[in-house]
């Protein structure tokens, strides 16, 4: 089992990828163990539609981009071993640093980041949602 100061390197690491976005979207939370970025755009449930996160947990640290989840041909490109740290639809879990498949995180959330700020792409998204509460 990693040292909790391994975890905190990762959680470090991780939630530096989301740094050139902050500008842009809202930190919802920043904590030691819990980073949450939002865009600024308002959703039906009038909540913000979540760009991603970082959660230190007991086991592993997780990375949440839910711009995979949205735009799930995202990860067509993805690499098999990025692929084997996916949990569910949009979240990705780490026990240690690994230079190689951060950087590949790194560019999906830059490619998300281009989905989350596209208004066509937000209103496609809006659509979905509206049709799917009828």
């Amino acid at each position: 089992m990693p040292a909790k100061a391994d975890f905190i390197k990762v959680f470090a690491e991780l939630k530096s990828i989301f740094k050139p976005y902050a500008k842009k979207m809202d930190i919802a939370s920043d904590t030691g163990a819990y980073y949450l970025l939002n865009t600024r755009y308002i959703m039906k449930n009038k909540q913000p539609l979540c760009f991603g996160g970082v959660r230190l947990g007991k086991n592993y640290v997780s990375f949440y981009l839910m711009s995979v989840y949205a735009s799930p041909e995202l990860l067509k490109t993805m690499s098999p071993e990025l692929k084997k740290r996916m949990q569910g639809k949009s979240c990705f879990n780490f026990k240690e640093a690994d230079p190689k498949l951060f950087k590949e995180l790194k560019a999906l959330t830059k490619a998300g980041a281009a989905k989350f700020i596209d208004d066509k792409f937000i209103l496609k998204l809006r659509a979905l949602q509206n049709k799917g509460a009828k």
